[in-house]
């Protein structure tokens, strides 16, 4: 099996800025695996809060290409890489070489219903009250918006958000970026708002107050859910984990922390990094079993790649099978 991977970088439609920083390009890195002709792709998204990058995600891959070329399998990749960008390119890389030459597409090798039109969060970028509510008015026919926050004036934010898109479900976003003493007046200000999920309130690893905090609005875990061995000790602090490939390290392990949140009975969101559409569609699979969707990543580039995802507004389409799967 011939193995190559290569740094991308797909310059965004504008500046994309949460609570950690602002960026103007998704950095991606792509694995291509080639068997007899048959081409299997995946793409990731090394991120920095996890002290990734594209040099570092290269090399992992590059110091196992002996390992990969000699046949490696998805289950021996699982104890070879940790979770994360690495594994996670390669990993879905596996899945799209496995459908291509066994003709079956990868929702029925993962036992998965056949994925479904969907409609995906569309995520507006950390700016000013004013700027984020001239940026919901652009998007009010959209049937939930995701709103990044960062703690300071964030209900005036979400406030010119409502009145700019009052049919739209809102999500928020804080990034880690709020206090503790801030949870609370929060949350109920934001009920009163109609929000639908907080993301990731507090920094992960100082979220056990959670279990403590009065929140009328559900909490979703993102930081802080990396693989299923995680769902446990987050089960009492949240009511909902963002399932992301980047984090899980590709679609083998996302199945288990699918199936094991609803076991758990935590809600689930199906999220992305902002990456193309290489990176979305096997998320795609997951979305079924997802409360919230999104996939929206592609939206904010300038131009996605050729063979990408189709979108009608907010409604994501299934994958072809020559993008992945």
């Amino acid at each position: 099996m011939r193995f190559a991977a290569r740094g991308e970088s797909f310059p965004l439609a504008q500046v994309f800025t949460i609570s950690r920083g602002a960026k103007t390009s998704a950095d991606v890195v792509v694995v291509e695996l080639d068997r007899g002709g048959i081409m299997g792709r995946g793409e990731s998204v090394p991120y920095p809060r996890y002290d990734e990058s594209v040099p570092g995600t290269l090399a992992e891959l590059a110091a196992i290409k002996p390992q990969i070329e000699a046949g490696l399998d998805r289950q021996q990749l699982q104890d070879l890489l940790p979770p994360g960008a690495a594994r996670n390119a390669l990993d879905c890389a596996l899945w799209d070489l496995e459908a291509k030459a066994s003709g079956r597409p990868v929702h029925q090798l993962a036992g998965l219903a056949a994925p479904q039109p969907i409609d995906t969060a569309f995520t507006l970028s950390l700016d000013t009250p004013e700027a984020m509510g001239q940026a919901a008015a652009q998007n009010a026919h959209r049937p939930l918006l995701k709103i990044k926050l960062a703690g300071a004036d964030d209900l005036d934010r979400v406030t010119a958000i409502r009145q700019n898109a009052p049919d739209s479900t809102l999500i928020v976003d804080a990034n880690e970026g709020w206090s503790p003493d801030q949870v609370e007046p929060l949350s109920a200000a934001l009920a009163e708002q109609g929000v639908a999920l907080v993301e990731q309130p507090l920094p992960a690893g100082e979220d056990t107050l959670l279990a403590e905090l009065a929140h009328p609005v559900p909490l979703c875990a993102d930081e802080s859910c990396h693989t299923a061995a995680d769902l446990d000790a987050l089960a009492n602090r949240y009511d909902c984990v963002n399932l992301k490939l980047d984090k899980t390290g590709g679609l083998t392990e996302g199945l288990k922390v699918a199936a094991r949140a609803k076991e758990r009975g935590l809600d689930l969101m199906v999220g992305c990094m902002v990456a193309t559409s290489l990176a979305m569609a096997p998320a795609v699979l997951l979305a079924a079993q997802a409360r919230f969707i999104d996939l929206d990543g592609p939206l904010l580039l300038k131009q996605d790649r050729a063979d990408g995802l189709r979108y009608a507004g907010s409604r994501l389409h299934p994958p072809d099978p020559h993008l992945w799967g």
